[in-house]
């Protein structure tokens, strides 16, 4: 259960070796968490990871989990929730892809769809079946500003985050009043593995700028959490530009 402040004490992380994860989770961590599942491909990082949440003195177990293989995903994350309850999942797993080139390969292109957006909703609902199961828990979605308007440069990721965000929005109405709490993430540009050897957004953040946002929306019981907090004004003017003066921006 969650303690008075609302943070969990038990986490799983679909999408275990996420930079933001396990920032997250250190975090989490270090105020209260005991019990950490991380749910993602078998491989030596997903082994590293938890070692490295072992050390900070939590109870760190892992499971196999491929977002690809939404047919498996009942089974692999029942067996997490079979173990006990769980407080808090954490539903962190994406790719960037690489736009120039899925532009001119659409199977890669759908590998990024797949991946960020029907991965999730597989992922998510069994999540939030078992959570409105046990009465109570939290589902916490790592969004993107990039799915509130897709630009050129990106927009078949943006596509996909602009599907996950609002089936996660959707996911929020449908489990109001049953317990479960639904927050949606929307992170700038994140100074990660993943953005490495991109050219830098504006207002970019980090992991554990994220991290921290993930941690006082959760006290909070927040629906919508943008990291920083600067972007929400800034993409509320972008999401009403007119479409020939969007097109100009810079990608």
């Amino acid at each position: 259960m969650k303690d008075a402040f609302g943070l969990p004490q038990s986490l799983l992380v679909l999408g275990g070796t996420s930079e933001i994860a396990l920032a997250t989770a250190r975090r989490l961590i270090a105020r209260r968490t005991r019990t950490v599942w991380l749910a993602g491909r078998p491989s030596p990082a997903l082994d590293e990871a938890a070692e490295g949440l072992r050390a900070l003195g939590a109870d760190v177990r892992t499971v196999a989990f491929d977002a690809l293989a939404p047919e498996s995903h009942e089974a692999a994350l029942g067996k997490v929730f079979a173990e006990g309850d769980i407080d808090l999942v954490l539903l962190a797993f994406g790719i960037l892809g690489d736009q120039a080139h899925d532009e001119q390969d659409p199977v890669s292109a759908v590998r990024v769809a797949q991946t960020n957006y029907t991965g999730a909703v597989s992922a998510g609902l069994v999540s939030a079946a078992a959570l409105q199961n046990q009465g109570h828990g939290s589902l916490v979605v790592l969004s993107s500003v990039a799915g509130e308007r897709a630009r050129r440069a990106n927009f078949i990721y943006g596509s996909s985050k602009a599907g996950l965000d609002a089936f996660a929005q959707g996911l929020g109405d449908a489990l109001y009043g049953t317990g479960v709490h639904v927050m949606v993430v929307r992170p700038g540009f994140v100074r990660s593995r993943m953005t490495a050897g991109l050219a830098e957004a504006p207002l970019a953040t980090t992991p554990e700028a994220v991290a921290s946002a993930i941690e006082l929306g959760l006290r909070r019981r927040s629906e919508t959490v943008w990291v920083p907090g600067a972007l929400r004004a800034v993409m509320a003017a972008v999401r009403h530009l007119p479409r020939p003066v969007f097109r100009r921006l810079p990608g």
